[in-house]
């Protein structure tokens, strides 16, 4: 039934300063951005890492009705080559620790941030991913 991530997609008040700060974070600039009725930016879209999965900053007055006003519930883990570097750039850029940096077990190390527009961001260094992208490459 589910076959890969399409889309993550954050809320965010301050549209352009959350495009700037994923901008920062990712290295590069969005590829797609939308505006609402309003004439105000509703929507940008980075196409990041090794897939090119799809990242979506939307304006939180998009929210569905009922949408949690503070960070919980899923976190998705990016994969990354060095959490506690990730982690470190990204608390200097104003991020606050979610959780901290955790060793799972050989080959797993996870944490996340709540960035500064109150969005989960977990960071995991994944053997799997690795040994899953090796494959594809051959």
């Amino acid at each position: 039934m589910l076959r890969g991530l399409t889309t993550t997609s954050f809320w965010a008040d301050d549209m352009r300063a959350a495009t700037r700060w994923y901008a920062e974070v990712f290295g590069i600039e969005p590829y797609f951005e939308r505006s609402g009725p309003d004439g105000n930016l509703a929507y940008v879209e980075f196409r990041v890492g090794d897939y090119q999965h799809e990242f979506g900053l939307i304006h939180s007055g998009y929210a569905p009705e009922g949408a949690p006003g503070e960070p919980g519930g899923a976190v998705v883990y990016w994969h990354v080559d060095d959490v506690h570097a990730a982690m470190e750039k990204l608390l200097s850029m104003g991020a606050k620790e979610y959780q901290p940096v955790v060793t799972r077990g050989p080959g797993f190390v996870t944490a996340s941030v709540v960035d500064p527009f109150g969005n989960v961001l977990g960071l995991m260094y994944n053997q799997h991913y690795l040994s899953v992208l090796s494959s594809m490459q051959k």
